[in-house]
Parts: structure tokens; sequence; C-alpha cells
């Protein structure tokens, strides 16, 4: 196992690469692996247990990580963490943990856990800081549990915090997002888990996991009509400017027994610049451990804006986004966990612009913490 240093300070520890500003990338042609990083099972830091971690992103202006936890203040209250990372062309070193921040509630508590009060209990997916306003926003997937004991509807929310926590404001969500009783809007499990803005921070995209019930199947083994929907806001005034369809891939494997639990979806994307998106598809299928994790390119100028559709499956999209595959993890031949995040980072001394994946272990002992490091092609 690589070295894992606990460091609390104060001062920024800089990588072992020059840092420089994330611009916007015209294109992705491949993604080059540099390494793969562990960090250990329920690692404690400041009090907290190290896991679950679901989103990622990069401050340039001070050489730190943000990493969201989907812990739903069930071992300690929702958070996310603020760490740093020495590495060179060939390894990464040393990850660093700075800091542990609870995320507020409007009333500046902490959020309660679902034997508190489940409606009220959030489900932290994604997380993406604005160095132009110093905030940070970040999503919840809401909650959708329907049984003779208890219905709880907990809608998906997108907020604004300070980089302390604090609650600013929250994205008004489109017609569509509310949790129903009936097969009507989103899957439980299947709401808002990719983030990213665009380079000018002017507009936030949201991506779905899964289709929602108007618009399709969730994935089958098979192609099939599973559509999901990207969502642009302007960032500002938190208004819904255009939809996107993104046909999801099949599952990769056939689960084992025949006939449990298998999915594909979207756990994250990532604005590059002139108009394009990495979209990650996450495929997991029950009897194999590793997940299946693709890197698709699309290009949002090629595609018809689709809000004003409320069911993709009445109304087929005649213009959806077209997918160029840049990776597929499994060609890499290594171990490939839940991953679910991914953001810019820093340029490595050799030039070339690194890309940085996170894995959410669940918190389970037979799953990993990973950190891994790409190169832009």
């Amino acid at each position: 196992m690589k070295q894992f240093i606990l460091f609390v300070c104060i001062t920024i520890v800089a990588s072992c690469s020059s840092v420089k500003k994330v611009r916007q990338v015209k294109t992705v042609t491949g993604l080059e692996l540099v390494d793969v990083y562990t960090i250990p099972h329920d690692f404690s830091f400041k009090g907290t247990t190290v896991g679950g971690l679901s989103g990622i992103d990069y401050d340039a202006g001070s050489n730190v990580f943000y990493t969201i936890c989907d812990d739903r203040s069930d071992r300690q209250p929702a958070r996310f963490y603020r760490f740093s990372v020495s590495f060179s062309e060939k390894k990464i070193d040393t990850v660093l943990f700075q800091e542990a921040v609870s995320l507020l509630q409007p009333d500046g508590t902490t959020y309660p856990s679902i034997k508190q009060n489940p409606a009220k209990t959030p489900d932290p997916e994604a997380i993406r800081f604005n160095p132009k306003t110093k905030e940070l926003v970040w999503t919840s997937e809401g909650e959708r549990i329907l049984n003779a004991k208890d219905t709880i509807l907990q809608d998906p929310a997108i907020h604004f915090i300070t980089t302390s926590g604090k609650y600013l404001r929250s994205i008004s969500l489109p017609a569509g997002l509310q949790m129903q009783q009936t097969a009507n809007g989103p899957r439980r499990n299947g709401v808002l888990e990719g983030a990213s803005f665009s380079t000018d921070f002017k507009t936030l995209y949201v991506s779905l996991e899964e289709p929602r019930y108007e618009d399709g199947p969730q994935a089958d083994l098979i192609p099939n009509e599973a559509w999901v929907r990207i969502y642009a806001f302007n960032s500002i005034d938190g208004k819904n400017t255009a939809q996107y369809a993104y046909k999801l891939d099949p599952v990769a494997h056939a689960p084992n027994p025949p006939g449990s639990f298998m999915v594909n979806g979207i756990p994250d994307i990532l604005y590059l610049g002139n108009q394009k998106l990495l979209v990650m598809e996450r495929s997991f299928s029950t009897g194999r451990i590793p997940c299946t994790i693709k890197i698709f390119e699309v290009d949002l100028t090629v595609a018809a804006d689709i809000q004003n559709s409320s069911s993709l499956k009445n109304q087929p999209p005649t213009k959806p986004l077209q997918k160029k595959l840049v990776l597929n993890l499994d060609q890499l031949g290594i171990y490939t966990d839940n991953i679910e995040g991914m953001c810019l980072g820093p340029k490595l001394a050799n030039g070339k612009r690194t890309l940085w994946m996170i894995a959410d272990n669940n918190f389970a002992k037979e799953e990993k913490t990973q950190l891994l490091l790409f190169t832009l092609q």
C-alpha cells in the first residue's frame, strides 16, 4: 500500500506539479492512466469516517481538491472534505486530508439522519467549486420509498454553499424532477448524480443517473431506449436554460444469479469547454464486484433542446447527444470500484493536463476508496 499521511495544517501543501488555472480543453481523444491510490478502509479523520466519496473537484487557486461524502448523516453529519495530493508524472505519492466540513441546512444546523428525520436527510452526490464566487455547489438525490409501513418522498436538490458549509441558496428545479408516489418523475437513486460548471461558470450542467419514468426504461443487457436527461442551468438566477437527451449503453455484464440486481447510469459529467462534455457511465452487476466505467465525449451544439418534451417515451428525441467513446476502463486491466466522480486537475511538469477520478466504497470492507490519476490525450 502506498504511503498515506494524515495531515492537518493551515498552509496549503503544494503538489509536485506546477499550479496553474484549469482552462478549457478543446477535445479529448484518450486518457492515459498514471496511477491508482487506495485510501485505507474506515480511515478516520477529525472524528469522521472517510468513505462514500461520491464527487470530486479541484480548486486551482489554492491547489486543493474537494470531495463530497454520501454518508446520509448516519455515521457522522453529512459532509465534504478538503485535501491535497502530492504526485509526479509516474505516481501519486501522498494524499493529505486537511479539513472535514459539515453541510449545513438553511437554519445553520447539520442535516439529520434517516432515523431522526427521513424527510430532511440528504443523499449527497456531486460537488463543484466556483473560483469566481468562492462558492461550492452540491447535489442531493432526494428519496423515494413506498411501502406499507411508510411513504417518504423527498425531492432532489441543488444547493449553493460557502466553503465552510454554510447554506446560501438552492435552484428551483423544473417540472418532472419531483418525486411521485406513482410511476412518474425520477427513479429512486437515479437522480442528480453529476454536475459541472462551464468554463465561464455562468452555466451549471447537471445530469440524471437513470431515465425518468416518463423518459424510458432502465438500462438492460441489450440496447434499449434508456434516455437520460442532462440539464443546463443559469448558475446566477437558477433558470433551466436547456435539456439534452443522452442514451445509456446496455449493462456491461450479466448478473449472477440471473435476474438479480444490475444497473448502468451516469455518475458524473465534466465540462471540457467548446460546448463539449465528458460523460461517465458506470455499470454494476450482482456477482461481479468491479464496475465497468466508460468515458464518452459529447458535443452539445449538435443536440436539440428537449425541455419542452415531458416524455421521451411519447416523443423520442430526434437530435440526441452523440457519444464518442474515449475510454473503457475495463481495457486497462486494473480493478475499478464504484467510481462516481471526475475532475480536471493541474498540469504535470511535462505539460500534460491531468484528470482525476474518485471511487465510492459505500463504506463496505470489500470495496475500495480509489483515487485515479490520468493524463488527457
